[in-house]
C-alpha cells in the first residue's frame, strides 16, 4: 500500500489515507456497447478521465444522459473538479473490478452536472498554473535538500487543490515540505508517490520505434519485464537500447514471448550434442523464428558453424540414440568475418543485470515504492 498525505491549508493539518496501487490510474477501455441504449441503464456508474491517467468512477444520480466523450463536473474533495466520460454502461463495473476497486464497498462520489463554459474555463485557467508550480515545487524540494523529484502536478477544476506527484528512491519525510507547500501555494496540498514507469506514462513522448509510448496511449496495466525476455529473443544485452524513456525495460519485450515460446518449444534441447564420424558438435545459436541452429565444434568458440533445421538436428539426435552417425550435419557452413563492435562495460555499472537486481527496503514514511524504482535506483 501506497500512503497519500493532504494538507488542508486552512487549518494548517495533514492526514495520511492509503489507496491499493493500481486502482483507477490506468489508460483507455473500448466501450463497444457504448451504441447499445439498453446497456446505458445497467448500472448508474461512470468512468471519468482527468489529466493524463487518472481516472475515477462516479455515480450519475441525476439520471444525466452521458456519453463518451462528454465533459462534467464532478464531486472533488473538497469542492469539484471537471473531467471527461470515458466509460458508461455495463462495462465499467468489471472495469473497475479490473482495477481491483471493492465494487460492493466502493463509496462513490456523484456526478454533479454537464460542465459548462463557466466551469471549462475555470479549470483551463487552474491548468494553466500547472507548469510553473510544478517548476517551483521542485526549487522548494531541492532547496530543503529532500531525495525526490516533483515529476507532475495537477490542479482539481476548481483550483482549491493540487496534487503533486513525485518519486523517491528511499524514505523521505516531507511533512514540513507540505506545509511550506501549502503556505506557498495557497491551495490544498496533497501529495501521490509513483513510479518511474507511472511518470513516463503521464508525461508521455515517442518511443524509438518512432511511435507514441505504449505507457501514455493504450496500456492498461504495467507488467513486470525481465531480462529473461531479451534473452529469449536473443537481443543485444545492451542496457541502451534495452531500457525506455523510464530507465526501466521497455514494455515492448514482453508483446512477443509467446510467440518466441512456442518457437523455442519446437527446438532440440540446447545441452544435446550431435555426433557425426568426423566431429561432435555443440550449440552455438539459435534462431527460433527461422527454425534454425547454429552448431560449433567448440562448446565456447565459433569453430567450424553449420546451420542445420531444427528437423535436421533432431533426426541427427535420434540417430545418435541408435548409435548410429552420418557423415556430416549436412547443413550451411558459416564463418564469422572480422569482429563486430558490441557493448563495452567500461565503468562496471551498466551491465543489462542491474534491471535484475534486489531493490532495498520498503519506503515506510514516504509510501511504498512502486515495483519498478525510480530514477536512482534504477534496479
Amino acid at each position: 500500500m501506497k500512503q497519500d498525505f493532504v494538507l488542508n491549508s486552512e487549518s494548517g493539518r495533514y492526514t495520511e489515507k492509503s489507496y491499493r496501487r493500481n486502482s483507477a490510474h490506468m489508460l483507455p477501455v473500448t466501450d463497444y456497447l457504448s451504441d447499445l441504449p439498453e446497456s446505458v441503464a445497467k448500472t448508474d456508474m461512470v468512468e471519468v478521465q482527468f489529466k493524463n491517467t487518472r481516472k475515477g468512477y462516479y455515480r450519475n444520480v441525476n439520471n444525466l444522459l452521458l456519453e463518451k466523450g462528454m465533459k462534467v463536473a464532478v464531486e472533488g474533495n473538497p469542492g469539484h473538479d471537471v473531467g471527461e466520460v470515458t466509460l458508461v454502461g455495463q462495462l465499467v463495473i468489471p472495469q473497475m473490478r479490473k482495477n481491483r476497486i471493492d465494487v460492493e464497498h466502493f463509496e462513490a462520489r456523484v456526478i454533479y452536472r454537464l460542465a459548462t463554459d463557466a466551469d471549462l474555463q475555470r479549470a483551463e485557467e487552474a491548468h494553466a498554473l500547472e507548469h510553473e508550480t510544478m517548476i517551483r515545487a521542485r526549487k522548494i524540494a531541492k532547496d530543503m535538500q529532500l531525495e525526490m523529484k516533483i515529476g507532475d502536478v495537477e490542479y482539481q477544476g476548481d483550483g482549491g487543490k493540487a496534487i503533486f506527484y513525485y518519486i523517491a528512491d528511499g524514505r523521505v519525510d516531507f511533512r514540513q515540505l507540505i506545509k511550506v507547500y501549502a503556505e506557498t501555494f495557497r491551495i490544498r496540498i496533497e501529495m501521490k508517490q509513483i513510479g518511474a514507469r507511472q511518470e513516463a506514462g503521464r508525461i508521455g513522448g515517442t518511443g524509438p520505434c518512432g511511435r507514441e509510448l505504449c505507457c501514455s496511449t493504450w496500456m492498461t496495466r504495467f507488467s513486470s519485464v525481465g531480462t529473461s525476455a531479451a534473452r529469449l529473443q536473443n537481443l543485444s544485452p545492451n542496457p541502451q537500447k534495452l531500457a525506455g524513456q523510464c530507465a526501466k525495460l521497455k514494455c515492448c519485450l514482453n508483446y512477443e514471448i509467446p510467440t518466441y515460446e512456442e518457437a523455442v518449444s519446437k527446438l532440440p534441447d540446447r545441452r544435446i550434442p550431435l555426433e557425426t564420424l568426423t566431429a561432435t558438435y555443440y550449440v552455438f545459436a539459435t534462431d527460433p523464428l527461422q527454425g534454425t541452429l547454429t552448431y560449433s565444434t567448440d562448446q565456447r568458440q565459433a569453430v567450424n558453424l553449420e546451420i542445420i533445421s531444427a528437423e535436421r538436428a533432431m533426426a541427427i539426435i535420434e540417430m545418435n540414440k541408435h548409435g548410429q552417425k552420418p557423415n556430416d550435419l549436412g547443413g550451411k557452413h558459416t564463418t564469422i568475418e572480422g569482429s563486430e563492435a558490441g557493448f563495452a562495460n567500461v565503468v562496471g555499472q551498466d551491465e543489462v543485470n542491474r534491471f535484475d537486481r534486489r531493490r532495498g527496503r520498503d519506503n515506510r514514511q514516504g509510501g511504498r515504492p512502486h515495483q519498478n524504482k525510480p530514477y536512482k535506483g534504477r534496479n
